[in-house]
């Protein structure tokens, strides 16, 4: 499967997703913002200048179309190989022998409890979806306010979706090279990468475990 396109490959795979996609509304700020970054996307531009703020928009929004996104893509990724992430193959959600991710979400687990990957990677996508659903913290309408602490929860989420992307790099590649999407992953972790330290989302410490990899894919300069 070769494909030119980094959209494209998302979309034949959207029958494997991990869960429903979340859409924009038509007719909303967000929905333009959307689009806008998809045809960036597209159209090639150094990933690094895409991810910065357009001109006169708000970063709240901005931020909130990136989480979203960024959660269909990633559940997208994680949908193609997870078929090989099973109890068995997968029994910890780790990336590496230094990394092990334990959950809590403060309502079922209360306390950081140590589950297998596919197990971890549901109850993230769960708890995802609820915080993006939750119309006080993911406002559909301009006329609705952020929440005072809106970026703080999201860096939360990014953060955790970047456990995925350790687990599937560092368990999963092979699935991902043995479906010629190796290019296509690579593209979105850039894109994931450039935003998240553009605006400072995501801690050093929770890159770590990919930053090797980061180093050497993550070269595109500022024009």
């Amino acid at each position: 499967m070769a494909l030119n396109n980094f959209l494209d490959f998302f979309q034949i795979q959207k029958e494997k997703t991990f869960r429903p996609k979340k859409k924009f509304a038509h007719g909303t700020i967000r929905y333009s913002l959307h689009k806008q970054a998809c045809a960036s996307l597209n159209s090639g531009i150094n990933l690094r200048n895409a991810v910065k703020l357009p001109s006169g928009e708000d970063l709240n929004d901005w931020v909130a179309v990136h989480v979203v996104d960024f959660f269909n893509r990633i559940n997208l990724i994680y949908g193609t190989i997870s078929e090989y992430c099973t109890d068995q193959t997968c029994p910890t959600m780790s990336g590496g022998p230094r990394f092990e991710y334990l959950w809590a979400d403060g309502a079922k687990y209360k306390r950081p409890t140590p589950l297998p990957a596919r197990e971890y990677i549901s109850n993230l996508m769960d708890w995802i979806e609820i915080q993006i659903n939750n119309q006080a913290l993911f406002p559909c309408t301009s006329d609705l306010p952020f929440p005072k602490n809106f970026l703080t929860h999201c860096s939360k989420i990014l953060a955790r979706l970047h456990r995925v992307f350790v687990h599937v790099y560092i368990h999963h590649f092979q699935n991902i090279v043995t479906i010629a999407a190796e290019a296509h992953v690579n593209t979105c972790y850039k894109h994931f990468y450039y935003f998240v330290t553009e605006f400072d989302l995501v801690s050093t410490k929770e890159l770590e475990p990919l930053s090797e990899m980061a180093s050497k894919i993550c070269k595109d300069s500022p024009e």
